[in-house]
């Protein structure tokens, strides 16, 4: 299975599984699903960023990723504090250029 196809599989997933990240003004964006190593980064902005349950949001998708894909093995799920939202918003909150921050958040 190559990167690509991964990558579309969770997206995918993320449009089906993961409604309220777009319904509370969210948006997601897959960075990185390696099906060799088994690790995916997920990046999530728009509402998303300062809300009070990204946390929960976050740890959900890390476990529930790896209960639905048998290649994943490892998922890093990053928001950003700042409120930067994506330039390229497209259908099913899918979004682009995101910013986020470097340092990994103390609450995941």
């Amino acid at each position: 299975m190559t990167d690509e196809s991964l990558v579309e599989r969770i997206e995918m997933w993320m449009t089906g599984q993961m409604p309220i990240i777009q319904m509370h003004g969210g948006t997601s964006v897959v960075r990185e699903a390696n099906p060799d190593t088994g690790e995916v980064v997920v990046e999530l902005g728009g509402g998303c960023s300062g809300c009070g349950v990204s946390n929960i949001t976050a740890e959900n998708i890390r476990r529930d990723l790896i209960m639905d894909f048998e290649e994943v093995t490892d998922v890093t799920v990053r928001v950003p504090s700042s409120g930067d939202q994506g330039a390229s918003t497209v259908e099913g909150g899918r979004g682009g250029d995101l910013k986020y921050e470097t340092d990994a958040a103390n609450h995941f």
